[in-house]
């Protein structure tokens, strides 16, 4: 149990909205100071904007939900918050694995108004707002012929993304999201609004390139580097399941010989051994590159399918959200967990067997290489640059999968079954509340110098949540709004 949460149930701290705590006048005051809506419990439409993108959250009650709309509201909410000691939480696409951002009697502020997108063709950049999502993104920087490497997941708001680092399947060409970054706007625990960029309170920058979103304060919008659109060649494998073991020894040597334009992921499971991927060049050369792995797998692919389409269309094809576990089209129910693979695996059989031993389990593998490796692991806040790959492993958490427990304890024992090629290593993005050693698993290297970045803007912990690098408010100062 956290600091903060102590001090609440043991009664140090009134909990909002018992014992008449914020008082009524006070939350009324900073309704009125908004632009946009102030859901409270019992107001109309409070049950719809709590929620966040995964069900198992839904019984969570934060105390007010702020519709910012403009940034002096989200000033406003983080001022509420430090008066009153109450945790405060940004919900972009409301992806977080934990739900955390759907906070227990705190503030959940909710970003999704923030969600502009404008081209600036001549700088090749884009203004996006922290509430953007992936799909549109996509679509609007698209029309105008630029491209912003990203995730493919077109639910998924691009804050979480980029500020966890932003894996996709075109950065062994470009690069993770996050190193497209140029500058992102702020509002950090003393209310201030602040642009920062490599030149204007570096620090801070650096870490908002992989440390993780909800750390230093709430990031209302982003100017990012955009590279030119172009056709993307694709490819869909699909081997019996027996091949998996021998796809992924030959995955480990083939993929980190291949080109920068070829990007590749695995799908793994007792019953599935696939792999999909881009190829930013010509089919025929692609082509060529298939055969050779096909070759070292030694078995052939019971599927075997290659397009050449545009950006979107391609993008569209790797959203695989309605394949994910109890996934329905707006909402989800189903938990991950992670792993980085950081060298190439002595015995790929025996990792397939920790990976498939439960059949409820779903492995996704990203593979790293490429232009994200030729950024220093110290450059910018994410830590794995030179990892082979990322594991996103997956478990449906509805009750007739066994329910949320159950689906943690099958993820914990593929997490923790793991050898040595994996270390005490994670995704930031893919937050698991059980992830032993946590802060050293997602932050590596760079651990003691986001802590300091997290001292200096966040000396008082108002950003504080269970896995945040900001130390719980120690004093907590009440006061009028």
């Amino acid at each position: 149990m956290d600091r903060r949460t102590f001090l609440r149930v043991s009664g140090a701290v009134p909990v909002a909205g018992l014992a008449g705590w914020p008082p009524r006048d006070d939350w009324e005051r900073l309704r009125r100071r908004l632009s946009g809506p102030l859901f409270r419990p019992g107001d109309p439409g409070y049950p719809a904007v709590k929620q966040g993108f995964f069900t198992m959250y839904d019984d969570r009650m934060p105390a007010a939900v702020v519709g910012a709309a403009r940034v002096e509201d989200v000033q406003a909410a983080v001022a509420f918050a430090a008066r009153h000691g109450l945790p405060v939480a940004a919900r972009s696409g409301g992806h977080s694995y934990p739900g955390y951002s759907t906070v227990d009697g705190g503030i959940v502020v909710d970003l999704s108004r923030f969600s502009g997108i404008e081209v600036r063709a001549e700088q090749q950049s884009a203004v996006i707002g922290a509430g953007a999502r992936l799909a549109p993104i996509a679509e609007t920087l698209a029309a105008a012929g630029r491209v912003l490497p990203a995730g493919s997941c077109g639910t998924v708001g691009i804050a979480g993304l980029a500020l966890g680092g932003g894996v996709g399947v075109l950065d062994r060409k470009y690069g993770l999201t996050c190193d497209h970054l140029e500058a992102a706007r702020i509002v950090t625990a003393d209310g201030r609004v602040r642009t920062v960029s490599a030149t204007v309170e570096p620090d801070l920058f650096w870490a908002l390139r992989g440390g993780g979103g909800g750390n230093f304060g709430i990031v209302t919008g982003f100017t990012f580097r955009t590279v030119p659109i172009a056709d993307v060649a694709t490819f869909d494998l699909e081997f019996p399941p027996a091949a998996g073991a021998a796809l992924l020894a030959a995955w480990q040597e083939w993929q980190p010989a291949a080109p920068d334009e070829l990007w590749s992921g695995m799908g793994l499971a007792w019953n599935e051994a696939s792999l999909g991927g881009t190829f930013l060049g010509p089919g025929a050369r692609m082509h060529a590159l298939l055969e050779d792995l096909v070759r070292r797998v030694g078995t052939a692919p019971t599927v075997w399918n290659e397009n050449v389409q545009d950006h979107l269309k391609a993008m569209r094809s790797f959203d695989d959200q309605e394949s994910r576990p109890s996934a329905a089209a707006d909402r989800g129910t189903y938990i991950g967990t992670s792993r980085m693979l950081t060298r190439p695996l002595a015995d790929p059989g025996a990792v397939l067997g920790v990976l498939t031993r439960d059949p409820g389990v779903r492995t996704i593998v990203d593979a790293g290489g490429g232009a994200i490796a030729r950024v220093g692991a110290r450059e910018t806040a994410f830590p794995y640059r030179t990892a082979l790959a990322s594991l996103q492993f997956l478990h449906g958490a509805a009750p007739e999968e066994g329910g949320e427990a159950a689906a943690r304890r099958s993820l914990a024992a593929v997490r923790d079954g793991l050898g040595p090629e994996f270390g005490t290593t994670g995704y930031v993005n893919y937050l698991d509340p059980e992830m032993p050693d946590w802060a050293e698993a997602y932050y590596g290297v760079n651990l003691p110098r986001l802590r300091a970045v997290a001292r200096k803007y966040d000396p008082r912990g108002i950003f504080a949540f269970p896995q945040g690098l900001s130390e719980p408010r120690s004093t907590v100062h009440l006061g009028e709004t």
